[in-house]
């Protein structure tokens, strides 16, 4: 084992107990599309953590695939989500639309492998990632149509993220993402749900 994944293992245990003792509640499951938010709705406050089993189930797709990735010879250079990436360096009202477009890539990458090579155990965290990604959908959506327009580090982001498929062999994008997975869903996702508070 890696020092780096020494400690992702040790920040996953550290979230799982202080989510145990604060009462942290599951993550709701997919709502009916006749009650998603409107073009009003923004409700990202609730995935400023997430559950312990669902951030369990997270790490185990990530363990059984690092398993898989073990056996394989591959080489992934540049990184497509680099360590640098921190949603920080953008204004709040951009976060939503990095956050989206990163979710969205995520989403993408995992039903391709779940069709593939994961298959059941990918099923708790694609419901979990769906959910997610329809709420920042709402938020995306409910900026007002004559706001700001992506520029600068965004922009460059949003074309990064949108090319990747086309630009990125399957086995690095799925490289990329999974490595990428416990960032997103502790710092990126926390990040946009604290709002202004993310400093």
């Amino acid at each position: 084992m890696t020092e780096s994944d020494q400690y992702t293992d040790t920040v996953v245990g550290c979230m799982l107990v202080t989510m145990v003792l604060t009462g942290a509640g599951a993550v709701p499951g997919p709502k009916p599309l006749g009650v998603l938010p409107d073009a009003r709705g923004c409700h990202l406050a609730q995935f400023q953590s997430l559950s312990p089993q669902e951030l369990q189930a997270f790490k185990k797709a990530k363990d059984i695939f690092e398993e898989s990735l073990s056996l394989k010879a591959w080489n992934c250079r540049p990184r497509l989500l680099p360590r640098t990436w921190d949603l920080q360096q953008l204004q709040v009202w951009e976060r939503p639309m990095a956050l989206e477009a990163e979710v969205a890539l995520t989403l993408k990458v995992l039903e391709t492998m779940a069709d593939s090579s994961l298959g059941d155990i990918l099923d708790q965290p694609l419901h979990t990632l769906r959910h997610i990604h329809s709420e920042l959908q709402a938020c995306v959506e409910a900026q007002p149509p004559t706001g700001p327009r992506p520029r600068g580090r965004l922009q460059h982001w949003l074309h990064r993220l949108h090319e990747a498929p086309k630009k990125e062999s399957l086995g690095c994008l799925e490289a990329s993402v999974m490595f990428n997975l416990f960032h997103l869903l502790t710092r990126d996702l926390k990040c946009v749900a604290s709002g202004d508070l993310c400093v």
